[in-house]
C-alpha cells in the first residue's frame, strides 16, 4: 500500500495527508473475499487552486476485485466537514491507517467541531433504511446486508447516548446495552458472516430482523425531532485551508 500511495503522489503531483481503510475491513466484519476500500485525502500545490481550468477534486485510482482506491482533495474534504458528512468523520477515525501525517492531525483537531449529531443520525438512518428495504425483504438474504443495516443503526444509538461521533469498529458499537437475545443473535450472525463469501445468502435471523425493523421506526421518530446542530460558520475551515497551502 505504501508503494501505491507513493505512485499516486508522483503521478498526480499531490501530497497525501491521510490514507485509511473505509469498508468492512475497517468496520471489523470483513468476509474472506472482501476487497480493500482505501480512501485518502490529498492536497495540491497552491498554484493548482488558482488555475482557471479547475483541477478535479477526486482521484479515482484503482477499482478491481481486490482494491478500491479513491481520494478526495482537501478543499472538497473541508466542504464535507462543513456539511457534517458522517463518512468523512469515519475516514478520520478509521482504525486501519495506511498513512497519517502530523499535518492531518492538526487539521482534524481544528475541524472535528463540525460534527453534527443530526446530520450523522440522518445519514446512518437513511443507509439502514435503504438497505433494509432493498436487500432484507426476500426469503433468503445476504448476511453482509444485515450488517449494512445493523452497523448504522447502532451508530445512531451511540450518537443518541454519547452525543459524539460513533466508533468505526463494529465491536465497539456492540458494547452498548442490547437485549441479550439480540446481542447473541448478532454475535452468532457475525461469526457466520466472517466465514462466508460476500455473495453467499442464507435464511433470515428473526431476532435480528425484528431488531432492525423496530430500531428503524424508533430512529425515524428521533431524527425528525432533532434540531439542526450544524456549525454554520466557514471561518475555521477557511483558516485551515489557507494555512495548509502555506505549508505545502
Amino acid at each position: 500500500m505504501k508503494e501505491k500511495l507513493l505512485e499516486i503522489e508522483k503521478q498526480e503531483q499531490v501530497r497525501i495527508l491521510l490514507a485509511v481503510e473505509s469498508g468492512s475491513r475497517a468496520w471489523g466484519f470483513a468476509s474472506p473475499d472482501s476487497d480493500f476500500d482505501i480512501r485518502f485525502i490529498y492536497v495540491r500545490k497552491q498554484a493548482d487552486y488558482l488555475r482557471l481550468d479547475a483541477v478535479p477534486d477526486v482521484i479515482e485510482w484503482q477499482l478491481d476485485d481486490v482494491l478500491d482506491i479513491n481520494g478526495w482533495d482537501l478543499r472538497k474534504t473541508l466542504t464535507q466537514f462543513y456539511r457534517g458528512n458522517a463518512g468523512i468523520f469515519e475516514w478520520a477515525n478509521s482504525p486501519v491507517v495506511y498513512r497519517k501525517t502530523a499535518l492531518w492531525d492538526w487539521i482534524y483537531e481544528r475541524v472535528k467541531a463540525y460534527f453534527s449529531k443530526k446530520a450523522a443520525v440522518y445519514h446512518y438512518y437513511g443507509t439502514a433504511k435503504t438497505t433494509f428495504q432493498k436487500f432484507l425483504q426476500g426469503e433468503r438474504v445476504s448476511y453482509k446486508k444485515y450488517f449494512y443495516a445493523l452497523r448504522p443503526l447502532l451508530a445512531c444509538r451511540y450518537i443518541e447516548e454519547y452525543k459524539t461521533a460513533p466508533p468505526v469498529l463494529f465491536s465497539e458499537l456492540l458494547k452498548m446495552d442490547l437485549q441479550e437475545d439480540v446481542r447473541r443473535g448478532i454475535e452468532e450472525l457475525l461469526q457466520v458472516k466472517k466465514a462466508t463469501g460476500e455473495k453467499e445468502e442464507g435464511l433470515h435471523v428473526p431476532v435480528v430482523w425484528d431488531f432492525i425493523q423496530g430500531e428503524l421506526k424508533r430512529q425515524e421518530e428521533i431524527v425528525e425531532q432533532m434540531t439542526d446542530d450544524r456549525v454554520r460558520n466557514w471561518d475555521i475551515l477557511n483558516e485551515v485551508f489557507l494555512e495548509v497551502l502555506e505549508r505545502v
